[in-house]
């Protein structure tokens, strides 16, 4: 067993590996804009590509490292990955096209899924049970209010030195969670637990996984919810911009946003032993349905100032509801759609989290494209990605009935 770190420490350094993630998207929110007007020609929708193209690097990146790390060992993985997330920094800082940055990004994505996978499994390694799940939730806390710090953050530092100085931010933010890693942890996962790698095993996972309906049906509800989170990440600086006109106040929303869904995952832990995990997942549902439903009536009532009132105020409030209804439902489709399939835990976490993610930064990234200066993509959108999801859940609840039978 690999020598521990104090938890106070080791707390910290899983939650800035896991926090990479959100610092290499969310900061970058301030700086679509300019991104825009200058790699673009202008238009803003295809600065947007720089999200997408993060999340489908981190998606594909998130089927192999989860199996690597098991094979060659946590630390290894996690430090070839931070290589390839500063390589995509430096290409991007030096980007002299939408389409290098785009490449940039994509290998940040990639670099990233290292450090967001690895990290869980570094926990696991060490620790079990309570104190397990204890640590868990310390790490959680912070990965969760991070993000809401992340556009101002951003946004600080892209006034001081213009929006490629982000990219130099994301190099630092990288070399000293790696630095960390590499001088204070010991290796987690001694040589005699690794397992060889191999690429017809995730293939006999994929086919062993989507052979059951209750993996089927979890993955597709969870895609489509990632599908909501992704289009509103996308979408919601250049609403706050273009629509309301309140780009300067943006990061401050948003971190308003955060530190309310900072709150799902405790309301989620309180209710689930109770109510249980696919009850909670549809009621979820039913009411970001309602009240998107809602708002889509009342679009076409409602006045379309630009500023404070009442157009910018329901935005809101339903924009903060797309987003605190991932501490609802995607811990617990995660463990619907593992409890079937637990002696391939790790790589089906891989799979499941690298198709989600992908298929939902396609589709974010269609809708983006098409975005018109309204709500009304991103509302049709949500609209029917969570009307689809309702029959889903209902299928689901006759097999989790009948599987209690």
């Amino acid at each position: 067993m690999a020598q521990r770190l104090h938890p106070a420490e080791f707390v910290a350094l899983m939650a800035m590996m896991m926090a990479t993630v959100a610092f290499s998207i969310d900061s970058l929110l301030p700086a679509l804009p300019e991104i825009g007007r200058e790699l673009a020609g202008g238009e803003a929708n295809d600065a947007q590509l720089v999200l997408s193209a993060f999340m489908v690097g981190m998606g594909v990146g998130t089927l192999f490292t989860g199996p690597l790390s098991d094979s060659f060992g946590r630390k290894p993985v996690i430090l070839w990955g931070a290589v390839v997330y500063i390589s995509g920094a430096l290409i991007s800082w030096q980007a002299p096209s939408l389409e290098v940055l785009i490449l940039g990004r994509v290998l940040q994505g990639l670099g990233a899924s290292a450090a967001r996978v690895v990290a869980i499994a570094i926990i696991r390694d060490l620790y079990a049970g309570r104190e397990m799940a204890r640590l868990i939730s310390f790490v959680m806390i912070v990965f969760t209010v991070f993000p809401a710090m992340a556009p101002l953050i951003g946004k600080g530092i892209i006034e001081a030195g213009g929006w490629r100085s982000i990219f130099l931010a994301f190099l630092v933010f990288s070399l000293i969670a790696s630095t960390w890693l590499a001088t204070r942890l010991d290796e987690p996962l001694p040589r005699e637990r690794r397992q060889k790698f191999r690429v017809v095993s995730l293939w006999h996972a994929l086919r062993e996984m989507f052979s059951i309906p209750m993996v089927r049906l979890s993955l597709i509800v969870q895609t489509s919810i990632f599908s909501v989170l992704f289009t509103s990440i996308s979408l919601i600086e250049p609403t706050f911009g273009r629509i309301f006109g309140l780009s300067e106040a943006f990061p401050y929303w948003f971190f308003g946003i955060g530190m309310l869904c900072a709150t799902s995952s405790m309301v989620n832990a309180s209710l689930v032993r109770k109510y249980g995990m696919r009850a909670i997942i549809t009621v979820t549902q039913a009411i970001f349905l309602v009240l998107t439903v809602a708002l889509f009536l009342g679009y076409f009532a409602m006045p379309h100032e630009p500023g404070y009132g009442i157009y910018f105020y329901t935005y809101f409030a339903w924009q903060a509801a797309a987003m605190y209804q991932m501490g609802l439902t995607i811990g617990n489709l995660n463990a619907l759609a593992m409890e079937p399939i637990g002696h391939i835990a790790g790589l089906a976490a891989s799979v499941l989290g690298a198709v989600s993610t992908v298929v939902a930064a396609v589709i974010s990234t269609v809708v983006a494209q098409v975005f018109d200066g309204t709500i009304m993509p991103q509302l049709l959108t949500s609209l029917v990605l969570t009307g689809l999801a309702f029959p889903i859940l209902m299928r689901m609840r006759k097999l989790e009935r009948h599987s209690d039978s």
